[in-house]
């Protein structure tokens, strides 16, 4: 299969981008430089310079290809829309990624006992209005010829099998503490989030291309874990003592208000049924924690 897939540097798109290839797809990837191009083709995947915003070669990369995976933004609106008006009727798989963000409550590191499912979401907050539109733009466009999804990812750890090594989540929480010597968690930690691992990750898209069923809408998890789980595991691995809280003011001057409330100081509690059951997804790797302590650092 020919798939065209954005975002095709980065920690998501580079390892999809990479999966495939192993798999035996062909692959065109969307890069913003050179730089990045010669990495892609080093991979096996062919590289097509751009940006988001450049909605031709949006459209036609995707009405040149079998399949279109977009894994460079979940709030681009105006890629999404360049990508749907090129399908519209084609019939062909077009994947979307979201996060499970969009259920975060930003709590400031306080827990929380609500669990999120598939078919019972939530409002979103005014912080991820936006983004759930779009989701819900991509689903809705099943009705017009797209066999379309939205694959929405929880904290995933786990090394890049492309050329960006790291994820977005716990390398934060690992860089600082190699900064100051001192492993930290927003507030007290016992925020909770779903995870998953990125070949669990990978994998769930390889099914895809071949079993969506259109219009749906995936939860990936495999595992959940408190914040101060994963920061003493961090601190075992690194050796350093316990891990301290933070206010959330300081947190926010570290790692900036989103990743601060969202990424890392809320709870993001999901059960996925629809990847098992649709898909025949089965991962894995369960556990972020023992990750952390054998494999991270």
């Amino acid at each position: 299969m020919n798939v065209f897939v954005t975002g095709a540097a980065g920690f998501i798109g580079g390892s999809i981008a990479t999966g495939l290839v192993r798999a035996g797809h062909t692959v065109a990837g969307l890069v913003r430089s050179v730089e990045q191009a010669n990495e892609l083709s080093a991979l096996g995947i062919t590289p097509v310079i751009g940006t988001l915003d450049d909605s031709a070669l949006l459209a036609e990369q995707a009405r040149a290809a079998d399949a279109v995976i977009n894994a460079a933004s979940s709030d681009h609106r105006g890629a999404v829309e360049a990508l749907l008006d090129a399908l519209r009727g084609s019939h062909k798989v077009f994947l979307h990624t979201s996060g499970s963000s969009i259920v975060g409550d930003a709590s400031g590191g306080k827990s929380s006992d609500v669990i999120y499912h598939e078919d019972n979401l939530p409002e979103p907050t005014v912080d991820k209005a936006d983004r759930v539109a779009i989701d819900n733009l991509i689903l809705a466009a099943a009705q017009n010829g797209v066999n379309s999804a939205v694959i929405c990812n929880t904290l995933i750890y786990g090394h890049s099998l492309g050329v960006m090594r790291d994820s977005v989540q716990l390398p934060r929480l690992l860089k600082q503490a190699r900064k100051s010597g001192v492993v930290r968690h927003v507030g007290t930690g016992q925020n909770i989030w779903s995870n998953v691992h990125i070949e669990d990750v990978v994998a769930l898209y390889l099914l895809a291309l071949n079993k969506n069923v259109a219009g749906t809408f995936y939860f990936v998890e495999s595992g959940e874990a408190l914040f101060i789980e994963m920061t003493t595991a961090i601190a075992e691995a690194l050796k350093l003592g316990a891990p301290q809280d933070w206010p959330l003011p300081e947190a926010e001057a570290e790692w900036g208000y989103e990743m601060a409330n969202y990424g890392l100081g809320s709870n993001s509690r999901v059960r996925g049924k629809h990847a098992r059951e649709l898909l025949g997804w089965a991962p894995q790797r369960t556990s972020v924690v023992e990750w952390i302590r054998d494999e991270m650092v």
